[in-house]
């Protein structure tokens, strides 16, 4: 995450351990290249639709190659994506961090639309209990 991240250290930090760093901020969010536009809701299935329909004109092949291309520019090797995601599970499976989870999961983790949309204030709620 971090080398995809082009910007200071201190924001690299928060969206990596809390993941809320950008949370109603349109602006950082559009020049990380997070999102690149946003629409009303009454518009968003109409564009989705002609988006999706566009794309499916596209040759198959072009479609797999450019994503390809920039899996290969954007992505870290895959010797750096493991060691993250082997310190991501260690740290899971720690006692501090199994308590918080089944205590997000009788809060409605995974069921709750509430605790889904404000992780973060959830997360935050649990404290160091």
């Amino acid at each position: 995450m971090p080398q995809l991240c082009f910007a200071a250290s201190s924001f690299t930090s928060d969206l990596v351990l809390v993941g809320d760093a950008l949370v109603n901020q349109l602006n950082p969010i559009q020049r990380y290249g997070y999102i690149n536009r946003s629409l009303p809701d009454s518009e968003l299935d109409a564009f989705v639709e002609s988006l999706a329909m566009r794309i499916s004109t596209f040759d198959k092949q072009a479609i797999a190659e450019t994503k390809h291309l920039v899996d290969i520019a954007s992505l870290p090797a895959d010797s750096e994506i493991a060691a993250g995601w082997d310190a991501c599970i260690a740290s899971m499976g720690r006692p501090p961090a199994q308590r918080k989870i089944k205590r997000l999961m009788e809060l409605g983790l995974q069921k709750n639309l509430d605790v889904e949309a404000r992780l973060p204030h959830y997360t935050g709620t649990l404290g160091s209990k």
